[in-house]
């Protein structure tokens, strides 16, 4: 090409440059084995950029490709080099698609029929706010189910992983231990006796099929021990705080309901039974795990997956609290109690992604440089 071609040509020119360049920097980036690798392959962008561009490329087409190479080698450092940790296990992730799936479509089911006023649950319930609740919370839950797989390695994913364990096993023993309470044994219409079968026979293998899968997930190798740990986007220390208290109080009310439903079903501020209270404890305690738990991981990255269930779940626990505000006594203190604590995870789940996507556009904008870390302070 020569200098006299027109703007048109020399900016076709660089864009199809950049794309080159930026894809092999950004691949060598993704793939490099150790730091030492990356910092180099980022440190490289700008002189790849001067090997592949031809000498006709003007300065400012240069430039422009430099700064295309910049943008997404900062992306690709953020995902690829400050997450760091284990290996993700395929296990896990095809373990969460089943589960998603199943989440969703049966979700729906008790969410849907709760809403129309009809408690169509495994076991025999006094009302249809209690399956309505469970049916939403694993509707909620499903969508980021299906994101664990875009993850690289286990931190990323395992303040979701470890909750949903928690819930498949735990469901499980309360269904056992509440047998007599299953559509089945009570004599339900026929369609839900079949389900309350399937519900346990699913949850049974789920359950098995979590603890198996966690297990082939610690086997994977573990960063060396004092490896140095670096971070994408830290916790604010504000709401360190906060998030303590919403965690230890869902982590509480659901260790209460689950371990003695007898003293803390009663406080419930709808009518429920002892299948209910264990059942709604289960979720409540899982919460609390998810959201203590990114308080260990003290970084927005690691527990993205987490932020995509928690809001969805706080919504679709809100409708159907909303459709059946009737039968919930809201002047108790329980009843306010629950609104604050649905409401604190509504919020906690909009400010975490709305910090994570601010920190994702802080690291592009910056971009790597050549004499500086594009990482986040070490541990």
């Amino acid at each position: 090409m020569s200098t006299s071609e027109t703007p048109e040509a020399q900016d076709a020119v660089t864009e199809t440059v950049a794309d080159t360049v930026a894809e092999t920097v950004t691949t060598s980036l993704a793939e490099a084995a150790t730091d030492a690798d990356r910092e180099a392959a980022a440190e490289a962008a700008p002189d790849a950029v001067a090997v592949e561009a031809p000498d006709a490329v003007t300065d400012r087409a240069a430039d422009t490709v430099t700064d295309a190479v910049t943008d997404r080698a900062a992306d690709t450092v953020t995902d690829a080099v400050a997450i760091e940790g284990r290996e993700l296990s395929p296990a896990v992730v095809i373990l969460s698609g089943v589960v998603g799936g199943i989440s969703l479509t049966v979700g729906a089911l008790l969410a849907v029929t709760s809403l129309t006023g009809h408690a169509a649950g495994a076991w025999v319930s006094p009302e249809a706010l209690s399956p309505g609740l469970v049916g939403a919370a694993m509707a909620g839950v499903a969508p980021a189910l299906f994101t664990i797989g875009r993850a690289r390695v286990w931190e990323e994913v395992r303040s979701l992983v470890l909750p949903l364990a928690i819930v498949l096993v735990g469901l499980f023993a309360v269904s056992l231990l509440n047998g007599g309470s299953l559509q089945a044994v009570r004599g339900g219409p026929l369609f839900l006796a079949l389900f309350s079968l399937g519900w346990v026979a699913t949850l049974g293998l789920l359950a098995l099929g979590a603890v198996v899968c966690l297990g082939a997930q610690y086997r994977r190798p573990a960063p060396p021990a004092g490896a140095a740990r670096r971070f994408v986007a830290p916790l604010p220390g504000w709401s360190k705080p906060l998030l303590a208290v919403l965690g230890s109080g869902w982590l509480g009310i659901g260790a209460g309901l689950l371990a003695f439903p007898a003293f803390w079903g009663p406080l419930v501020p709808w009518t429920v039974n002892r299948a209910d209270a264990q059942g709604l404890g289960v979720w409540a305690l899982a919460l609390g795990v998810g959201v203590l738990g990114s308080l260990v991981e003290d970084d927005l990255a690691r527990i993205r997956p987490a932020l995509t269930a928690v809001p969805a779940v706080a919504l679709a626990t809100a409708v159907v609290l909303a459709v059946h505000a009737r039968a919930v006594d809201w002047t108790s203190g329980p009843g306010a109690s629950l609104l604050a604590l649905v409401t604190g995870l509504f919020a906690t789940g909009v400010s975490g992604r709305w910090l994570l996507a601010r920190a994702g556009s802080s690291a592009r904008t910056a971009g790597p440089s050549r004499k500086g870390r594009p990482y986040g302070p070490r541990a």
